[in-house]
């Protein structure tokens, strides 16, 4: 079990932000280990054919056999929304010592896999530490152009809808009620979040650092640092993943389509409970400002709006 203790300073600077990178090198277990998640393996199809000049066994041995990966790779985004070539020239700048510490404790107890030899512990490794490292972010540079880049608007959109709920169940019921509907594994008590269930033993003091939350598609259960002298940062599954893949409905030709348009018609027959414009913009595979020009003329859904969605009969 980790822990992390919250004061009241560190509770009010509890936040949240979204992280190209980390949701680049998360994927790396499913790309290696598809029973981890039935839900990406659409995608998992799709990128395959087009990894084949990717030095795929490099990314792969960045995975501990628990599942474990180096915390230099997922360093602490800055602010809201870095871009992924912001948050990988900080992975690229991290010391030799550091990623040395990560990838011995990633593979721990056994020993490092050949392509990570160039990181065992030598007086003289310095050097070729940090030329491994400059080659996995390069590695991992073209593997985000191929496998991540093409569908970050949409995971954009799923993890943006993730953090609008989360605000409001904070909102609603204080952290008790933000952490207990996060996951299973998380158990907030007398000011202390605890989180079951992960590799590591040990309990960190924000000291008023304050929570980072960083919502993931590709998380399967909460995922804190494995270093305990580290900030406190939460990855976390995201809601609504098992919609991520799948292709966007078409709507059916009908008399509510003719009279209002297709896109304001499927807009419509959605807002049957409230949704944020972040979800709303996700569920149709649009940009949100797309959804506030049509929202601007539809304003909210009415009873007439409910009697035309329900009762209208395709064509």
């Amino acid at each position: 079990m980790i822990s992390f203790v919250l004061g009241v300073e560190d509770l009010a600077d509890t936040r949240f932000a979204v992280s190209p990178l980390q949701e680049t090198v998360l994927s790396l277990r499913v790309l290696r280990d598809p029973g981890q998640s039935a839900l990406h393996l659409p995608w998992r199809r799709s990128v395959l054919p087009g990894l084949g000049t990717l030095d795929t066994e490099l990314l792969m041995s960045l995975i501990g056999k628990r599942h474990i990966l180096p915390d230099f790779l997922t360093p602490r985004p800055t602010r809201f929304a870095p871009a992924f070539e912001d948050e990988l020239a900080i992975a690229r700048q991290s010391s030799p010592d550091l990623i040395r510490r990560d990838l011995l404790a990633t593979h721990t107890p056994g020993p490092l896999p050949e392509p990570l030899h160039a990181a065992a512990t030598d007086a003289d490794a310095d050097a070729r530490v940090v030329g491994l490292c400059d080659t996995i972010c390069e590695l991992l540079g073209q593997y985000w152009e191929l496998a991540i880049e093409p569908m970050w608007p949409q995971i954009r959109l799923t993890l943006e809808a993730d953090m609008t709920y989360r605000a409001r169940q904070l909102a609603k019921g204080g952290a008790r009620l933000l952490f207990t509907d996060m996951h299973p594994n998380l158990r907030w008590q007398d000011g202390v979040l605890h989180i079951d269930k992960v590799v590591g033993e040990h309990r960190t003091a924000a000291s008023g650092r304050g929570l980072l939350l960083i919502p993931s598609v590709f998380a399967q259960k909460p995922a804190p640092p494995i270093n305990p002298d580290d900030p406190p940062v939460l990855a976390y599954p995201s809601r609504a993943v098992a919609t991520l893949w799948a292709p966007p409905s078409t709507p059916d030709a009908t008399a509510l389509a003719s009279l209002l348009g297709a896109p304001r018609a499927t807009l419509l027959r959605i807002l049957e409970e409230p949704l944020a414009t972040t979800e709303v913009a996700r569920r149709l595979s649009v940009t949100p400002s797309a959804v506030s020009q049509h929202l601007r003329v539809l304003y909210r859904r009415s009873s007439l709006g409910d009697q035309l969605a329900h009762r209208i009969p395709a064509a």
